[in-house]
């Protein structure tokens, strides 16, 4: 099997997962679904899944980990969120602070 039929192979897997899981979320008795402690898991899988897309996305290069500008500029917009500063200023922090690096390099 070529890496090409192996690849979409993959994807068209990922694909019926990702509706097989939808379908029996919908199918799923509506009073499960109000259950505190299954609220609290959905969120919590929500927050997990954006703080590994964010560190994945802040920390490699290809197949390699990489400490570049892109963790300074995270980090100082872990700064401004922990100084409660609203979303437009901690996305401009994050910009300017990889961008000054960037062009310090």
């Amino acid at each position: 099997m070529s890496a090409y039929a192996a690849t979409w192979i993959a994807i068209l897997a990922g694909a019926g997962l990702c509706f097989a899981t939808k379908l029996v979320g919908h199918r799923l008795p509506e009073h499960w679904l109000a259950h505190p402690r299954v609220a609290r898991v959905a969120s919590l899988v929500t927050v997990a899944l954006l703080a590994a897309l964010v560190a994945v996305q802040a920390a490699t290069s290809g197949r390699a980990v990489v400490v570049d500008a892109r963790l300074a500029g995270l980090a100082a917009a872990a700064v401004a969120l922990a100084l409660r500063a609203p979303f437009v200023v901690v996305v401009l922090v994050a910009a300017v602070v990889a961008a000054g690096l960037r062009a310090l390099t």
